[in-house]
């Protein structure tokens, strides 16, 4: 498949969706986009008419296209998490390669069912983990590797979500709620706890986890909040949740992509009052239907005594990701937005700093490099070269479970359990 244009398939045109379909539209020697599913109207023509695909081919259910024989070489599969099975499973089965975004499944059963379709079909499989493919955290797993800072002996992770992103995707977005979506630790950080994992390289023994829902509930709510802050909030001046500063103003198109994800850009101001009347994120983030958690903490055990930790909080200023590394021979530190890594050895007490380029397009560029390694995996034929297999995701998606588990029994969980 070397010399061929690969052909692909889009289930989903939501933000990752529409963002793959830009990867592809800006990068068409990866393939070509040949066929979509997407419910909503707008969406589905915005990106049909991007890569000129013919009406038969602009599905309004991912059940459609499934429905006819095999459309396209490759299925980027970016439908809502609980969809991910029986859309991943029947596509595998007709014999598509596949881009699936994470978390892989939100059960342990449908993530084997997963791996077992794609190993029956022999298809070559990505779950979308982009960290793996990012250029920093690639930089952080070649040092640890080359033996800079010794063995790995402990690490901690921090995962800061943002306080205006946490109420934007997990309190009045589509991950607010488990029954609608999963739980806070699979939604937003299973990719995380897969570095973790992937930067260790041992297989981990036990965790044990806490957190839970503080700030984005009714107890916090402001005197006299209503419903929607469209409905005389009190509050609303100096609410940072305000719908009309995230949404519907013009420093919401200016300042945030939340506006944009929500249905707001391009509308006319009659057209943004009625979103904000009946959308979800016209609500009071203290009034929503949310569950999920907005702070967790998780401990890890891994072969040889190597300890972790990783925390995901929601209340910070501004989001990103930490890392600390401490080893043998000394101790490897980022605040990976900023690109730096310092590496300081305790040998001589040298003090080095990497400073790395800053990638293009989502997440850094690293969308584009994992379906870069999919699409080269696919074209030489040798599904060993894909960094995040469903072999890897189910290993380290069985972590987040056990973390899961232990949280909710308030015990520590032996990864055993669930094998």
């Amino acid at each position: 498949m070397s010399t061929k244009d690969l052909t692909f398939a889009i289930l989903g045109l939501g933000g990752r969706g529409n963002g793959f379909s830009n990867v592809l539209a800006s990068q068409p020697e990866l393939g070509r986009v040949v066929a979509i599913a997407e419910p909503d109207s707008e969406k589905r023509q915005r990106i049909g008419d991007r890569h000129a695909i013919p009406a038969e081919r602009r599905f309004t259910d991912y059940t459609a296209l499934l429905a006819q024989p095999k459309l396209a070489d490759v299925m980027i599969n970016t439908l809502m998490d609980r969809l991910h099975r029986p859309s991943a499973v029947p596509a595998l089965d007709k014999g598509y390669h596949m881009l699936l975004e994470k978390p892989m499944a939100t059960s342990l059963e449908d993530c084997k069912a997963i791996d077992d379709a794609r190993r029956r079909n022999q298809a070559i499989v990505s779950i979308c983990h982009s960290m793996r493919y990012s250029v920093i955290f690639s930089e952080i797993k070649r040092l640890v590797d080359s033996g800079v800072i010794g063995d790995v002996v402990s690490l901690d992770q921090l995962e800061a979500v943002e306080h205006t992103h946490q109420s934007h995707s997990f309190v009045r977005g589509n991950w607010g709620n488990e029954s609608r979506a999963t739980f806070m630790l699979m939604a937003k950080s299973c990719h995380d706890i897969d570095y973790i994992a992937y930067l260790i390289g041992k297989p981990c023994r036990r965790v044990s986890s806490f957190g839970t829902l503080t700030k984005f509930r009714k107890e916090q709510m402001p005197v006299g909040a209503p419903l929607r802050c469209i409905d005389g909030c009190p509050a609303e001046p100096t609410c940072p949740y305000s719908t009309f500063k995230l949404y519907s103003g013009p420093q919401a198109d200016k300042n945030h992509w939340y506006s944009d994800h929500a249905g707001f850009v391009g509308k006319t101001s009659e057209q943004r009052m009625e979103l904000l009347k009946t959308s979800p994120y016209g609500r009071c983030v203290y009034q929503c239907d949310n569950d999920v958690v907005d702070h967790q903490v998780v401990a890890f055990e891994f072969d040889a005594g190597i300890t972790a930790t990783f925390t995901m909080t929601a209340l910070t200023h501004n989001g990103g990701r930490s890392i600390r590394v401490h080893g043998t021979k000394g101790d490897l530190t980022s605040y990976t937005e900023t690109h730096v890594i310092d590496i300081h050895r305790f040998d001589d007490g040298r003090h080095d700093r990497v400073q790395l380029p800053f990638g293009v397009g989502m997440h850094g560029g690293s969308d584009l490099n994992t379906l870069r390694n999919l699409v080269d995996a696919i074209r030489s034929n040798r599904p060993e070269a894909v960094l995040t297999t469903t072999a890897e995701s189910l290993a380290s998606h069985t972590i987040v479970f056990a973390a899961e588990r232990s949280r909710r029994e308030r015990r520590m969980v032996e990864i055993s359990e669930l094998a």
